[in-house]
Formats: C-alpha cells, structure tokens, sequence
C-alpha cells in the first residue's frame, strides 16, 4: 500500500482480531472496523440514504449502520447469499484497556424485518481489538493504530430471499438517547 492510501484511506494491514472472525464477538469487532475504514465523507453512520452502505463491505457478510443519534432512512442493495450483521444499540470505548467493555446497563434495543421481530444478541468484547481506521474516521478519527472495546445488543441474520426487505432497528441508553435506523433492502 502506498504512504499517500495509508496517510489518506484506509491504514494498512490491521493486527489480527483477537476473536474468530465469525464469532458474535468477531463480528462485532469487524464491524467496528468496517465503520472506521470510511473517511468522514462515507462514513456509513453518518450517511443519510444508504448510498455508502456497500464501501468496504466483507466478501463474507453484509454490515448495516445505525445512527450517532435520531432516526435515519436508507435504501441499499444486497448481494444474495450474504448474511447480515449490525448493531440496534451499540457504544465502544477508546483507547481501551483489558476488561474495559462500555456496557450500557439499561440499553433497549429491537430489530424488526418485514414486521416480524429479531432477537437480540448482547455481545462485548473483553480483549481490545487493533482499530486502524481512515483519517477522520468516526470511531477514533484517526488512522493511528488504536486498541478499541465494543459493547452492544446485535443481530445476526441468515442470507436474505431475493427481492425487497423492510428492516427496521434501534435502541436506547435508557436515558434520553436513541437510534433508529429503517433500511430498504434490495437483495439480488
């Protein structure tokens, strides 16, 4: 990779996870570095129509973003055959030591698709993981390597059947802040 990619995209080769890449745990960690990947222009979390959701995807599984607060609308394809991971509430805290997971106590959380409800999945993970994200990126805004833990209420979801899917999830700290995030999701 080249010093200018590595100073302005996506850093170079992140440390291995310290979790089985398809664990809950894994999944999670991976998803906490998908959002990193993408600069503040694409980030995913941020992106207000869901025209960023493919930048930066898995060949393995599909990650889909919430909010950083309030509700958001998004509109994506899928590829078929592609399980779905995302978080309906979820907090990470940075730099992070051993044993320092941000565990929301009274977080709520649902997932609903094509109005029948989704469980929920609360998954931490204990041992930090290596996040080297693009600069300005919106887990640590920086493309320095920096250890991260991951606390949140996830699904997990087999490969869609082809065609149009509503999904609908969110969640709250139980105090006053919530998100809500509602997709249509076209899988081909």
């Amino acid at each position: 990779m080249s010093p200018l990619r590595s100073l302005f995209g996506r850093a170079s080769g992140p440390a291995s996870l310290p979790y089985p890449p398809t664990s809950p745990e894994g999944l999670a960690a991976r998803w906490v570095r998908w959002v990193a990947a993408h600069g503040p222009a694409k980030n995913p979390v941020r992106d207000t129509t869901g025209e960023h959701a493919g930048h930066h995807q898995a060949d393995d599984v599909w990650f889909l973003a919430g909010s950083y607060g309030g509700s958001v609308t998004r509109r994506c394809p899928v590829p078929a055959g592609r399980p779905l991971f995302f978080p309906a509430f979820n907090m990470w805290q940075f730099p992070a030591q051993a044993g320092e997971v941000p565990v929301v106590s009274r977080a709520t959380g649902h997932a609903q698709l094509n109005g029948v409800a989704l469980p929920l999945a609360a998954v931490g993970t204990t041992t930090p993981f290596e996040v080297r994200g693009a600069l300005g990126n919106g887990v640590t805004s920086t493309a320095r390597p920096t250890p991260v833990t991951v606390w949140g209420l996830w699904v997990s979801l087999p490969p869609l059947a082809p065609g149009a899917h509503e999904l609908t999830f969110g969640g709250s700290d139980g105090g006053g802040f919530w998100v809500e995030a509602q997709y249509r999701l076209v899988v081909s």
